[in-house]
C-alpha cells in the first residue's frame, strides 16, 4: 500500500489535507455519505488499499481480492453527480482519469450503486452511463 505525507492534499481531489479527508475513513471512521465513500474508494485505488477496498464492498458482490494495474498512475476524480435514491440506497456518477504505462489517458465513466447496511455505506456494483 502507498502512503500519503500527512500534509498532502487527498487524492480524491478535495483540496482537503489527507488525514482529515479520505485518512479518516481509510483508519476506520465510518463514511457518512455514499459520495464520501466513493471518494473515499477512488484514494483507495490510488493508493492501493486493497483491505479498504474490500471492506467497503457489499459482500454480495465483493471479489476475493483486488488487483492492481502495476503501472497504472491516476490523474484525478470528477464526481458529475451524487443522488440519495432512499434511506438506505444512493447513486454516485463519476469520472476518473488513469494513464497506464507510458501510454495515453483514459477516463472510466460509472455510475455506481450504494447500500447502507447497519451505519455502513457499500460499495455494491456499478455501470457505464448510456
Amino acid at each position: 500500500m502507498s502512503k500519503v505525507q500527512p500534509e498532502s492534499k487527498c487524492p480524491c481531489g478535495s483540496q482537503n489535507p489527507y488525514p482529515s479527508c479520505c485518512g479518516r475513513w481509510h483508519a476506520g471512521a465510518v463514511a457518512p455519505t455514499a459520495e464520501a465513500l466513493m471518494r473515499s474508494r477512488y484514494s483507495a485505488f490510488v493508493l492501493r488499499n486493497e483491505p479498504y477496498l474490500l471492506a467497503s464492498w457489499h459482500p454480495s458482490t465483493r471479489p476475493e481480492s483486488v488487483s492492481f494495474e502495476p503501472d497504472c498512475v491516476w490523474l484525478g476524480l470528477k464526481v458529475v453527480e451524487a443522488k440519495v435514491l432512499g434511506a438506505d440506497q444512493a447513486e454516485v456518477e463519476f469520472i476518473a482519469r488513469y494513464r497506464v504505462g507510458g501510454g495515453s489517458a483514459a477516463r472510466l465513466h460509472e455510475r455506481s450503486r450504494f447500500v447502507r447496511d447497519a451505519d455502513h455505506w457499500r460499495y455494491l456494483d456499478g455501470a457505464q452511463p448510456g
